[in-house]
């Protein structure tokens, strides 16, 4: 539910208001599992440390990506059938009410239906040697939950107080309130954009009228 700006809303009421959503849980509850698992099969080998680097490295693409070909989904027809994923739907109703904590978060029931069967699938499937799979769901689950974390935090009444976080902040609200076709990432101060072309100088990019209709007709 909106509601109305929280004056001094601090750090540690954005940390109680976080954890009451289910998306940290169950991020956090795939982290510990991969943690605990990587503890028990051991095989640290120096592999284990490039994945961490890296993932760091790659992250970035991969937030900028996934908001920009699942959550910016545009509904396609085919004959009856509409293709429009509850992320992308979830997305659109973010953007129309960018204060709604609820609609901030990854949908749970995509978590639980494919987002972490998937990745752990990828995890146990897709790498040499099962240790260095964990090694990636520890690092996947770790950024989640920063992924989350700074999501909400930006959207939340917690004012910037350092000059990353305050950059990390304003790249997304300019993609929310002045337009939606640039500055997708959002962990990071435009890394991915700024190599992918979407991380214009704000004083030139007009605002959007559909910044909170996605996929509306101008008028």
């Amino acid at each position: 539910m909106t509601t109305g700006v929280r004056k001094g809303f601090s750090l540690t009421d954005a940390q109680r208001e976080f954890w009451r959503h289910p998306s940290p849980w169950l991020i956090g509850a795939t982290l510990v599992a991969a943690v605990a698992a990587r503890i028990a099969v051991g095989d640290w080998q120096i592999t284990d440390a490039v994945v961490p680097l890296a993932m760091l490295a790659v992250f970035p693409f991969f937030e900028w990506i996934i908001h920009v070909f699942v959550l910016h989904w545009r509904p396609k027809r085919l004959g009856a059938l509409t293709i429009d994923p509850l992320l992308a739907r979830e997305h659109r109703a973010h953007h129309s009410d960018p204060r709604s904590v609820p609609l901030i978060f990854i949908p749970w029931q995509s978590l639980v239906s494919w987002v972490l069967p998937l990745t752990v699938a990828v995890g146990l499937l897709a790498f040499p040697r099962l240790g260095m799979g964990l090694t990636f769901l520890v690092c996947i689950g770790a950024l989640g939950l920063v992924y989350e974390w700074t999501h909400y935090l930006i959207h939340s009444d917690y004012k910037p107080k350092t000059r990353v976080y305050r950059a990390v902040w304003r790249n997304h609200r300019h993609h929310h309130f002045k337009n939606e076709h640039y500055w997708f990432t959002v962990t990071s101060t435009g890394t991915a954009d700024r190599v992918l072309g979407t991380y214009p100088d704000p004083a030139t990019v007009q605002n959007s009228p559909t910044a909170k209709n996605l996929h509306a007709q101008p008028v």
